[in-house]
């Protein structure tokens, strides 16, 4: 089985509030893949229907071959599961707190091997509560895979992260699809990260799948408009355009070579994804 989520027509609604409206999503096994969106947008929602934490609607949901809504304990043992945050246990040790969880699998990793897959050998004793935050998200993510499960969730991982934990984080995701073929599937609302680590990428607008793609897609299809600048009869004159190249051609034709001051602006991808969100809006 090549697909590891399946999600058709996914609706949710909380009373007279429609939080999902029709999400299709398909995740490949092995595949690193973002839901990407603003506060709001209905990526742990998603997320918490696909762990089999929330009942939906409406629609068809696949994860591993089964439904989430009637997942057995043999399909919840392929699932590893990293929350935004965690309040437990904040007077166990490192590894004793490791230990403990990986007792509850029938073919655990070993814990002081994973304490060195996350880089925490130094913190084994230390307790659960001292641990600073990237520290805590390393762990948190050894407790998610110490079962060796299939696919992990991870949702806003890197939230309140410096640059450094975050980069560190990231090459820990990077390293554990790569070598080990685990799918991950995480939320964020940090374009950057959605870039650096994923495949693919799924924008959420308002409970909607606006665009879906790899980096590249995504900058062509949500692509804001460029500014050209340039000057004439002693005034700036801007025009927006989505072919900058061209309007820069018809510019030089027109004033038959050099365009005094003549610059264009592309969008960011950051920008373009704003004006997605805008549009959608």
């Amino acid at each position: 089985m090549s697909t590891a989520v399946m999600v058709r027509g996914l609706r949710m609604k909380y009373g007279a509030t429609e939080v999902l409206r029709g999400v299709d999503l398909d995740i490949a096994r092995g595949e690193i893949f973002t839901l990407l969106g603003p506060n709001g947008a209905g990526k742990t929602t998603t997320i918490e229907i696909l762990e089999g934490f929330r009942s939906r609607s409406a629609g068809e949901v696949r994860v591993l071959g089964a439904d989430p809504g009637r997942g057995t304990e043999a399909w919840r043992s392929k699932i590893g599961v990293v929350l935004q945050s965690w309040r437990d246990h904040p007077k166990w040790g490192t590894r004793q707190f490791l230990a403990h969880v990986a007792e509850f699998h029938d073919d655990p990793r070993d814990p002081d091997e994973l304490l060195g897959a996350v880089g925490l050998t130094g913190q084994a004793g230390q307790r659960v509560g001292l641990l600073s935050g990237g520290q805590r998200r390393r762990l948190d993510v050894a407790l998610g895979i110490v079962g060796r499960p299939e696919l992990l969730f991870l949702d806003e991982p890197t939230t309140g992260f410096d640059p450094e934990a975050r980069l560190e984080f990231h090459r820990l995701i990077e390293k554990l699809a790569a070598d080990e073929g685990m799918t991950v599937l995480l939320t964020t609302h940090d374009l950057a990260e959605a870039e650096k680590l994923a495949h693919r990428t799924a924008i959420l607008v308002e409970g909607r799948v606006a665009v879906c793609g790899t980096p590249g897609e995504l900058a062509e299809t949500v692509q804001a408009q460029s500014q050209v600048r340039w000057l004439e009869d002693g005034r700036e004159r801007v025009l927006t355009t989505s072919d900058p190249s061209n309007a820069a051609w018809e510019l030089h034709r027109r004033f038959d070579g050099p365009v005094p001051g003549l610059a264009i602006r592309r969008p960011s991808l950051e920008e373009s994804y704003l004006n997605l969100i805008g549009r959608a809006a």
